[in-house]
């Protein structure tokens, strides 16, 4: 019976002259910072549904059933790849049972292929060298012109998909292209003075960041990437921002406060939580809003250091 009633309703359609609406490409991101991109360039013909939060550590996402069904039935997963998610996405794709977003099928996606990667290991890599990314540093999308790579990679892909809607993607990545690219000029006159200051992170997420914008990240408190800090390499981290007079530390809104807080005291410095992801902070509501955040954020600090 329902069969019959939609057959009359598209019968209907059709007589009065009305194309029924395409159906949506539902598409599943493993982040915020994908997901949002995903919006800019697909606009209403996407549907959008996101793995890990901006507030949370993208490397260890806590699998859901519920991440099963979404993927089930996705017509696109796009990941950021460069072994990001390697700890908890590969099962569940494999467990969603959709042949279409298996990797090297027509709706999968990785991210990274098209951007500029940093931090490519050479030589043999070991555990000892704590969580090393063997293809690089994945936080690529911390660059703005690497969200433009992915943002045009994405437009290819959807046209792919839906190639009705061709020229809808391509108007949408140009519209973004140019905003992304009026913002650029913002946060480079912006970040121009304070071009070579020395700071601190927390984890090594920050590379693209710094490349663009020109900061010198000199030291960590993570002894090595993924493990937390230890007595002796935070003596040894104090009296180095000690040596060299820096004044930021830049931690991401997962990681704790004490050790930071503890090697500021020390040192005169300022802990500033950055947003390494949209929706890592309330303020950073989107891609572009992410950098806003972040350039405002450092700028209003190192101008109250008096830092150059």
């Amino acid at each position: 019976m329902r069969l019959l009633v939609r057959c009359a309703s598209l019968g209907l359609l059709w007589l009065a002259g009305v194309t029924p609406a395409a159906a949506a490409l539902k598409v599943v991101a493993t982040t915020e910072d994908l997901a949002a991109i995903i919006s800019e360039v697909g606009g209403d013909k996407v549907s959008v549904e996101t793995l890990a939060r901006g507030y949370q550590d993208p490397h260890f996402v806590e699998p859901k059933p519920s991440f099963i069904l979404k993927l089930h039935a996705a017509d696109l997963l796009v990941l950021v790849g460069r072994e990001l998610e390697i700890g908890w996405l590969p099962p569940l794709v494999q467990q969603s049972r959709n042949a279409s977003i298996q990797p090297g099928a027509r709706g999968y996606l990785d991210a990274s292929m098209t951007v500029k990667i940093l931090e490519i290991p050479t030589g043999q890599i070991t555990r000892a060298m704590g969580d090393v990314h063997p293809q690089g540093n994945p936080h690529y999308w911390l660059d703005p012109g690497n969200g433009r790579r992915v943002a045009r990679a994405l437009q290819a892909k959807l046209t792919e998909l839906s190639p009705a809607d061709g020229a809808y993607f391509a108007q949408r990545f140009a519209d973004f292209d140019k905003r992304l690219t009026d913002a650029e000029k913002r946060w480079d006159a912006a970040m121009a003075p304070y071009k070579g200051v020395k700071v601190v992170t927390y984890h090594r997420s920050w590379p693209n960041f710094a490349d663009r914008f020109g900061l010198d990240v000199v030291g960590y408190v993570e002894p090595k990437p993924g493990i937390p800090p230890s007595p002796g390499h935070t003596l040894d981290l104090v009296n180095e921002m000690k040596r060299q007079n820096i004044k930021v530390i830049a931690v991401e809104p997962y990681f704790d406060l004490k050790t930071p807080n503890a090697v500021a005291r020390d040192t005169g410095a300022v802990v500033l939580v950055l947003a390494p992801s949209v929706n890592g902070v309330k303020e950073a509501t989107d891609y572009l809003r992410l950098f806003d955040y972040n350039v405002n954020l450092l700028v209003q600090t190192f101008t109250k250091l008096g830092v150059k």
